[in-house]
């Protein structure tokens, strides 16, 4: 992975875990945070929407990337919602 990939991935990581953490109220995380759940967020949509048959645009790469991690995010962030009442 080049440097601007992985620049690019932080930056990605960073607004979708703030977006998410903005959805799912009361989730205000730290920076390095929000990067880590923007992240793993990425990598469930990656994993979960081309399995339900739901595909990225290719117009807007960068666009629809922060959108499918920002839906994987709030997807984490409202699991562990789930596990920390449980």
């Amino acid at each position: 992975m080049t440097l601007t990939a992985l620049l690019i991935t932080l930056i990605i990581g960073a607004i979708a875990g703030w977006l998410a953490g903005v959805i799912v109220k009361g989730h205000g995380e730290s920076l390095l945070m929000n990067i880590v759940i923007g992240i793993l967020g990425a990598v469930i949509a990656g994993w979960l929407f081309p399995m339900l048959g739901i595909g990225m645009s290719a117009s807007a790469p960068i666009l629809g990337t922060i959108i499918f991690a920002t839906l994987g995010a709030v997807i984490l962030l409202v699991v562990l919602q789930l596990v920390k009442r449980a």
